[in-house]
Formats: C-alpha cells, sequence, structure tokens
C-alpha cells in the first residue's frame, strides 16, 4: 500500500509542475499575443488611411487636370474605397463649394479623417459611397456649381452603376 501512495504522490506533483508550467506559459504568451492583435489592428488603420490618402490625391489631382482644361471637360477617375469609410465629403463637411476632399474612417480609437486640400474649388456628393470596394468617379467642370450657382468649380460624383 506504502508503494501504492508514493505513485499516487508522484502523479500528482508531476501533475501539478505540468500545469504549473502551462499556467507560466500561458502567462507569458497572453500578453504577447494582446500585443500582437493590438499593433494587427492598428497596422490595417493605418493601411486604410494611406489608402483613403491616395483616393483623395487622385481626385484633388483630376479635378485640378479638368479644371485647367476649361468649362465642360469631363473625365473620370477611378478610386479604392478602403474599408471602414464612413463619409467622403467633397469642398466642405457639408458637401458645399470648399477646396477640400475629405475621407472619414472608423477606427479602434474612433471616427478619423484623412483629407486633402485641392488648388481648386470642388463639390460633389460622395455619400453614398461607404463600403470597401473600387469605385467610378465622374469629374466635370462646371460654370456654375450645383452647390452654389455663383461659382465655378469642379464637381465630383460617382458613376451610377445600371
Amino acid at each position: 500500500m506504502e508503494g501504492n501512495r508514493n505513485t499516487k504522490s508522484r502523479m500528482l506533483q508531476a501533475s501539478l509542475e505540468l500545469l504549473l508550467m502551462l499556467s507560466f506559459g500561458l502567462a507569458v504568451l497572453l500578453p504577447v499575443a494582446v500585443f500582437g492583435f493590438v499593433q494587427l489592428a492598428a497596422t490595417s488603420a493605418s493601411a486604410a488611411a494611406v489608402q483613403a490618402a491616395g483616393a483623395a490625391n487622385k481626385l484633388a489631382y483630376t479635378a485640378a487636370v479638368v479644371a485647367s482644361q476649361g468649362y465642360r471637360t469631363q473625365t473620370y477617375a477611378t478610386i479604392q474605397v478602403p474599408e471602414g469609410v464612413r463619409g467622403i465629403y467633397v469642398g466642405s463637411l457639408n458637401n458645399t463649394v470648399g477646396r477640400e476632399i475629405v475621407f472619414v474612417l472608423s477606427t479602434n480609437a474612433g471616427n478619423s479623417s484623412v483629407g486633402v486640400y485641392t488648388l481648386v474649388n470642388v463639390s460633389g456628393n460622395l455619400t453614398s459611397i461607404e463600403s470597401h470596394s473600387t469605385y467610378l468617379i465622374n469629374v466635370s467642370a462646371q460654370g456654375s456649381c450645383p452647390s452654389n450657382p455663383n461659382l465655378p468649380c469642379v464637381y465630383i460624383s460617382p458613376v451610377l452603376s445600371t
């Protein structure tokens, strides 16, 4: 019986040691895993911001080219809208005539804005664009802006698919 108790005691001790080693290993790995997930989320938010800035710059450049060619000039631009876009404002934050294009992105820290200033007056309505995809955008020089008939501008709007 004494040998049976020693064997049970050793098995219990080995199980307890294994449990303590696994708990220690888990305690060390858990913060590393959490840190990795936080870094991954920050990286994807940064990638979305870079992609939004690229799309805004492309629209601003296209608007400048169209404006330089004069009234009634029209072209199309293809932009890639990143994940997490909550709104795109052209001209100003209330979509009136202005000189900026702003992408509002949703991140872990809340909403973040990425914008560029344009060389020309711009106006438009890209509020229908909310999902991550590629969009064809109409960029046209207007003698009088739809949002303010007293000003010439470049009007930016999505091409509606049929």
